[in-house]
Formats: C-alpha cells, sequence, structure tokens
C-alpha cells in the first residue's frame, strides 16, 4: 500500500522516487496528479500503467517556471501574456513543441504540441528541485472521477504506487482550463479552473470552442465517471436514486432519494467546483445505481462543472 506523507515531510522522498523513474502522487491546486518525470519513457509508461489509460491520449507537462516552458515549447506574444497572467495556477496552455526538447513522446502522444501548466505549491517546488518536467495527469484510475485528497488518491491507486503526498484538500478542485494558441486565435479545449471570462480579458480576444478529436488531456468524450450511472438536469427524483444537488430549490422526490450531497447550498459556483468530485465519489459509494444531478448554470465555472458531469454522464464506451 502507498505511504502518505505530508507535504512538510514529502519532498525528499518524492524526488528520490522521480530520480528513480518512478512515479509519486502530488497535491495542486486543482486536484492530485500522478507525477513521473516528463523525459523518462519508463516514468511516463508507469503513469500510463498505474492510471489504465489510453495510450492515444496525450499528458500535461508540468514546469517549474517560464524558462523551462520556453525550453520546451515556442511561445507567441500572447500565449507568453497569458503565462505571466495565470502561471502559476490552473490554466494549461497547449502550443506548438520546439525540437529536441528532451520530453519523451508518450507525453505528446504524437502531436507536434504539448500541453503546458505551472503548478502552486509543492509541486512547483518539486519540478524546480528536481530541474526536470513532470508529466502528472490526475491521480485516479482512467476515466474514473479525479481524487481531490490524499485518502481518496490511495483507496483507488494505493496498490499500484509507492507514494501519496499530502497536501489536504485541492481548493480548485476542479482540472485546469486548457487553451490552444494558433495563429493569434484561442480555442478552448476543456474548460476548468479559470472561467473562460476570466481569460478573454487577459487575451482581448474571444475563444472559440468546438474543438475535434483528441488535442489535449481530458478530451475523452466518457471521463470523469463513478460507477454509478448519471442522469444530468433532472427535475423529478426517482426512487433509489442518489442526488446531487445545487442551489437551495430542489428537484421534486428529493426527500426518497438514497443520498444527498449539495455542491453549494448558496448556488456559489466556486464552492461547487471545489466540493464536485469528492460529493460524486461520496454518492457512488452510496449503493445507488443512478445519481441525479439538479440543472447547474452554465455561466462562469458552471462551464467546466457541466463539461465533467456530461463526460461522466457519457456512454462508457464512447472515446471521442
Amino acid at each position: 500500500m502507498a505511504e502518505i506523507l505530508a507535504v512538510g515531510e514529502a519532498m525528499e522522498r518524492a524526488l528520490a522516487l522521480l530520480e528513480g523513474g518512478d512515479v509519486v502522487a502530488i497535491p495542486t491546486e486543482t486536484v492530485y496528479g500522478l507525477a513521473g518525470d516528463a523525459t523518462n519513457g519508463a516514468a511516463v509508461a508507469r503513469i500510463f500503467e498505474a492510471k489504465g489509460r489510453p495510450r492515444f491520449n496525450p499528458l500535461i507537462a508540468h514546469v517549474a517556471d517560464l524558462a523551462m516552458a520556453s525550453r520546451i515549447a515556442d511561445f507567441d506574444p500572447l500565449s507568453t501574456k497569458l503565462a505571466e497572467a495565470f502561471w502559476p495556477g490552473p490554466l494549461t496552455l497547449v502550443l506548438p513543441r520546439r525540437g529536441e526538447n528532451g520530453i519523451h513522446p508518450l507525453v505528446t502522444a504524437g502531436l507536434d504540441t504539448i500541453a503546458l501548466r505551472m503548478p502552486r505549491g509543492f509541486g512547483g517546488e518539486l519540478i524546480a528541485r528536481l530541474g526536470r518536467p513532470l508529466a502528472a495527469p490526475s491521480a485516479n484510475s482512467s476515466g474514473k472521477i479525479s481524487a481531490t485528497t490524499a485518502e481518496a488518491v490511495a483507496a483507488d491507486l494505493g496498490e499500484k504506487i509507492k507514494l501519496v503526498v499530502d497536501g489536504g484538500a485541492t481548493p480548485v478542485g476542479l482540472e485546469s482550463t486548457i487553451v490552444k494558441i494558433e495563429d493569434g486565435k484561442l480555442m478552448l479545449l476543456r474548460p476548468g479552473g479559470i472561467a473562460a471570462r476570466e481569460i478573454e480579458a487577459v487575451a482581448g480576444v474571444e475563444m472559440m470552442r468546438g474543438a475535434a478529436g483528441i488535442q489535449a488531456p481530458g478530451m475523452l468524450a466518457s471521463h470523469y465517471a463513478p460507477g454509478a450511472s448519471m442522469r444530468l438536469n433532472a427535475g423529478r427524483i426517482a426512487s433509489g436514486e442518489a442526488l446531487l444537488a445545487f442551489g437551495r430549490d430542489r428537484a421534486e422526490g428529493w426527500e426518497h432519494a438514497v443520498a444527498v450531497r449539495n455542491l453549494s447550498e448558496g448556488g456559489d459556483l466556486r464552492e461547487a467546483a471545489t466540493n464536485l468530485f469528492a460529493y460524486m465519489q461520496a454518492l457512488d459509494r452510496s449503493g445507488a445505481a443512478t445519481i441525479a444531478v439538479e440543472p447547474i448554470p452554465l455561466d462562469g465555472l458552471g462551464e467546466a462543472i457541466n463539461d465533467r458531469l456530461a463526460r461522466a454522464a457519457a456512454p462508457r464506451d464512447k472515446i471521442a
């Protein structure tokens, strides 16, 4: 079973494992990540093995600073502006990768672009100490609910990895927003921890949506899924269902739900984003075959929350 160490005790142990080509589960501001040296093919392969992740699904390379990122990808003025505004933080930039950048091909899954992010806290410090980027998808079995606590990581992957670094519950609770920059245009590939309108305000241009195919991590149609099926925008709760609620007004029949978790009684979308994965996991443990979800607004972080819920509810055999 994986050893769990608090952030104040874990640095040297984590570095030793990473230097040896192993993987480590680490806290970030978004969700917990399963980290391995992005330049080491064996380490990246261990990430895929532990997660059971399809090889065609690329990974995000996490960097310590803009200088490290610039050795890996080509930054134009717009991408530099966004990095300076939102890094470190929950924004991933998909950029043209530089030749001979040292990143193992498994990370990019054959694409000519690479997804880069600069995390806060322990993750950033770990990368700086290691001196090399870390590939770090969410620390959960592929397609399942992302982990926002060390305990959730250990319950899922504890038999497959050696160390979980415990930084407490993650403050954002959603994966990063992924944006592709190409020819001065912005494409939203995945909504996430930074609302699209915040990015547009800095960029000065509107983001396009509707990207086709797998251009970045987190674009599989079926993803973030619990064992139970998901029923979205529920106005009535059937007997035997669990309820993922939002706000003060309840769906008809809610009192008959097997279990209830309210993402935010006050209708706060940031609070809802923080609670999303933990509450999905709690309802999945209730034994209900179906989790009914009350409607959630699409504005701000609601776009990212609805994106995750739609992927959790998608047919499990749907790839893209």
